[in-house]
């Protein structure tokens, strides 16, 4: 088995079909992310990713904050060359290396953010950097400026965006290529499509990332109830996963969980094989390599035209699922 690979947007860059999502395997300001993580496992999940052809890793200096870059840094130690690295910066972490829950796209943080996180990674460039959230008070123009310079200086191979409209899309990309958007898809989740944010991507040649292509874990059929979810987890705050939404959410489940049996695959490669039959590169995460296998062999799955849709109607644009953030979290979004 080995995946295959793809143009993500026009510019050049080419990567597997689906990328190794790393957010659950360190905790982010002491929480943890989809239970406990393992440092162990999570590197022998980095090391058979890339043996399947996965060798695209997200990450950002949000996670930890920092722990993440440092744990995938021991993950490719003597083998950087065979891995392709996106990470992310805007959340503004102070000198002690605290999180102050800004956001901070301003030209000096910028220059500041990539040295650490080039550091962290143990690296001396970065092949795709993301601006995390945008910084309602600077211009996008100072902000991606600043990216392009890191670009001229061989720091970073491509500049991408995360959870931005599609005005500040066409901003961005009006100064500098933009290659990629990384924003939250799933079935459970499309409100980038609601928005035509997917129609000005494809209008402008720049790739789709979609982060949580499976609704942050719930597709996989493992969270029966809003009690299931681990006490520390990040998710028991998420409007979509309270009370009677996350109820009539399962029933959603239920529908599609018929589709997969049908096919004779998990749900969650059957909501992968969605997103990659769109032509999205997916990132779901995972710290085990059981679903990293699992997750590498969607990409293979071929699915009708009449499957999508069948998939789609279970769940069609504008059925309310719940908040995917809690209402400061949704002031992020769509800016």
């Amino acid at each position: 088995m080995s995946i295959k690979k793809v143009n993500l947007g026009n510019q050049g860059l080419v990567v597997p079909a689906i990328g190794l999502g790393c957010m659950g395997m360190t905790t982010i300001a002491g929480a943890d992310i989809y239970g406990k993580a393992d440092e162990a496992e999570a590197i022998k999940t980095i090391h058979r990713s890339l043996e399947l052809g996965g060798n695209f890793l997200d990450t950002a200096d949000l996670y930890g904050p920092l722990l993440n870059e440092r744990l995938i840094a021991k993950a490719i130690t003597g083998n950087r060359g065979n891995y392709i690295i996106a990470t992310k910066f805007a959340w503004e972490i102070d000198d002690n290396e605290q999180l102050t829950w800004k956001i901070n796209g301003k030209k000096d943080y910028v220059k500041k953010a990539v040295e650490r996180s080039l550091k962290n990674l143990g690296t001396d460039y970065i092949d795709l950097y993301y601006m995390h959230r945008l910084d309602p008070e600077t211009p996008i123009e100072e902000t991606v400026g600043a990216m392009a310079d890191l670009v001229k200086e061989g720091k970073v191979g491509y500049i991408g965006l995360s959870e931005v409209s599609s005005e500040t899309i066409k901003r961005a990309h009006a100064l500098h290529p933009v290659t990629a958007l990384q924003s939250e898809y799933s079935l459970f989740e499309r409100s980038v499509e609601e928005e035509g944010i997917l129609d000005t991507l494809k209008d402008l040649g720049i790739g789709f990332v979609p982060y949580s292509p499976l609704g942050r874990g719930f597709i996989s059929g493992e969270i029966k109830s809003p009690d299931d979810f681990p006490e520390n987890d990040f998710r028991r705050g998420i409007p979509k996963f309270q009370g009677e939404q996350f109820y009539k959410n399962i029933e959603l489940l239920n529908e599609i969980n018929k589709l997969a049996a049908e096919k004779n695959v998990t749900p969650s490669q059957l909501a992968i094989a969605w997103t990659v039959n769109k032509g999205f590169v997916p990132i779901p995460g995972t710290k085990r390599v059981k679903y990293a296998e699992q997750n590498i062999a969607a990409a293979a799955i071929a699915l009708t035209t009449q499957d999508a849709q069948r998939l789609e109607s279970i769940i069609p644009l504008g059925t309310a699922t719940g908040n995917r953030y809690d209402d400061w979290g949704m002031t992020m979004v769509s800016l």
